[in-house]
C-alpha cells in the first residue's frame, strides 16, 4: 500500500468546516501520513492541530496559504514548516485578515444591492470565529435558499467575473514569498497551471516548489506541470484543498495521489534549511 499524504488542507481557521483537530482526526483515519494545514491567510489552527496529531502516525507540517496577485493573475502562495508564531508573520496576517473581513463585507453589501438579503453578522457567526472568506458568504447564500449549494452560489454570484465578486486585497505573490522565507518557511505555488509564465521570476524571489498534483487537475495537466517543476528545478508538491464537504464536495481529503518520493524532497529541503523541529 502506497504512503499517502495531502499538503493543501484548510480548517475553521479560515473558511474550512472541521476544526484544525478534526481535520487531524480526519487525516489519521484516513490513513495519511504526512498532512499540511494552509489556512488562508492564518496560522492560527496550527497549534491546535499540532497538539491533535501527538502520538499519532502523521506528520502535521505548519503552513498557510497566501492569497496573492501577478501579471498574470490571482495566485496563492503556500508556505510550509513556517514558524507559525513568528511576530512579524502574525501581524502581517492580521492586517490581511482585516482586508479579508472588509472584502466580505463588500461582497455581502452588493449581494444586498442585487436582491440577496444577507447580514454580515449572520457570515460573521458561520465563519466562527476564523478568517472569513467567499464559503462562508456561499453557505449563507445556501442556508436563505438563494442557490442550491456553495458550487452554485460561487458559479452565479461569487466567482471572478461573477456579479457580487470583489478581488482579494493586493498583495504580489513576491511580498507572500518573502513572508513565507522570513518566517523561515518553503515557498510553493498552489495550483499554478494558468499562471505558469510567472513560474521563474517567482523562483528567482526564492519560489521552491509547485503544486504539480492537485484535485482539479487532469493526468495531461499533472504530466505537463511534472515536466515544468523538474525543468525549471522546483519541487513538486500536491494536496486536494480540501475544505469540507459542506464546502466543496469535489475536494477530498487525502483524494490527490501525491507520489512519497515528492514528501520526501520536500522534507529533505525543510531538514537542509533547519525548518524540522522548530
Amino acid at each position: 500500500m502506497s504512503v499517502r499524504a495531502d499538503l493543501h488542507v484548510h480548517s475553521s481557521a479560515s473558511d474550512g468546516q472541521f476544526r484544525p483537530a478534526e481535520v487531524v482526526g480526519l487525516g489519521a483515519s484516513q490513513g495519511l501520513a504526512a498532512l499540511a494545514l494552509t489556512d488562508h491567510d492564518s496560522t492560527e489552527g496550527v497549534e491546535e492541530a499540532l497538539r491533535a496529531a501527538q502520538g499519532l502516525p502523521l506528520l502535521l507540517i505548519p503552513g498557510v496559504e497566501l492569497n496573492a496577485h501577478t501579471t498574470q493573475g490571482e495566485a496563492h502562495v503556500l508556505g510550509y514548516f513556517l514558524d507559525h508564531a513568528d511576530g512579524a508573520l502574525l501581524q502581517r496576517l492580521g492586517e490581511r485578515r482585516s482586508a479579508r473581513d472588509r472584502r466580505g463585507e463588500m461582497i455581502v453589501r452588493r449581494l444586498n444591492s442585487l436582491g440577496y438579503r444577507l447580514s454580515w453578522s449572520h457570515v460573521l457567526e458561520i465563519a466562527g470565529g476564523g478568517s472569513v472568506g467567499r464559503p462562508h458568504i456561499a453557505r449563507a447564500l445556501t442556508e436563505a435558499g438563494y442557490v442550491g449549494d456553495v458550487d452554485e452560489a460561487f458559479r452565479r454570484l461569487l466567482r471572478r467575473g461573477a456579479p457580487a465578486y470583489v478581488p482579494t486585497p493586493a498583495l504580489s505573490a513576491n511580498e507572500a514569498i518573502q513572508w513565507v522565507l522570513e518566517a523561515n518557511g518553503l515557498p510553493v505555488l498552489a495550483h499554478p497551471l494558468r499562471i505558469l509564465e510567472c513560474a521563474p521570476g517567482l523562483r528567482k524571489e526564492g519560489l521552491v516548489g509547485l503544486e504539480v498534483f492537485y484535485s482539479t487537475y487532469t493526468a495531461e495537466d499533472t504530466s505537463f506541470l511534472s515536466r515544468f517543476a523538474q525543468s525549471s528545478g522546483l519541487l513538486q508538491t500536491g494536496g486536494s484543498d480540501f475544505h469540507g464537504p459542506e464546502v466543496s464536495s469535489a475536494a477530498v481529503l487525502g483524494g490527490v495521489p501525491l507520489p512519497w518520493h515528492h514528501v520526501e524532497r520536500l522534507l529533505e529541503v525543510a531538514q537542509e534549511r533547519h525548518l524540522l523541529g522548530a
